[in-house]
């Protein structure tokens, strides 16, 4: 099963429990019911959003120098300096 299908059908399911409450088929009390339901879509969006903004900071905070990646990086430019201005490219 891919990813694909795992997150199609766990939205699926998601999206079915909450039409099954919002239109009343499951029992709950009636202020959950007028009070809580309604909001339910908006309050996972807001959850959804502050999850990936706190990863995203937890990303940037932990990020790891790779230094060797940089010599890597540096060797490469240097080499397409060099092919360009064998081309007749001024690149500086």
């Amino acid at each position: 099963m891919t990813r694909a299908v795992q997150t199609i059908s766990l939205a699926l399911l998601a999206s079915s429990i909450y039409l099954a409450l919002f239109l009343e088929l499951l029992p709950l009390p009636e202020l959950v019911q007028t009070e809580v339901v309604p909001v339910l879509p908006f309050w996972a969006l807001v959850s959804f959003g502050a999850y990936l903004l706190f990863r995203l900071g937890w990303n940037v905070m932990t990020f790891n120098d790779v230094p060797e990646a940089h010599k890597e990086l540096m060797a490469e430019i240097n080499l397409a300096k060099t092919d360009l201005r064998g081309l007749g490219v001024d690149v500086d």
